[in-house]
């Protein structure tokens, strides 16, 4: 599946990026991540259909706030879980709200975990 891009409200959900237009790596890394593999896992994610995760982004400068990943658990549900930097919580909260619509209407599962 290819990554879907997601407004919600003040906020802008895409796929996690490390490439020469954005590096959410700083971002990671100030979080507590610092795997270097860390983005490509999460773009494998998506191609393999096993997790979906979104960095939460200011949208006028698309840096990264928070993110929302979503895994399938086989028996109809997604577990969804996410973090923010400090400060951010609202835009956890927002992208929650909004991946969770998603992972009903899109993806037909339901969600379960972070609420």
């Amino acid at each position: 599946m290819e990554p879907i891009e997601i407004n919600a409200g003040t906020w802008y959900l895409r796929a996690l990026r490390a490439d020469d237009r954005i590096d959410d790596r700083p971002a990671l890394a100030a979080a507590g991540t610092t795997d270097p593999d860390y983005v490509a896992r999460r773009s494998a994610g998506w191609e393999q259909e096993t997790h979906f995760s979104w960095a939460v982004c200011e949208p006028t400068t698309a840096e990264m706030v928070a993110e929302v990943g979503v895994t399938p658990t086989g028996d109809g549900a997604a577990k969804v879980t996410g973090w923010a930097r400090s400060g951010y919580e609202s835009a956890l909260d927002a992208g929650v709200s909004a991946v969770r619509r998603y992972v009903e209407d899109g993806l037909g599962l339901r969600p379960i975990g972070v609420t």
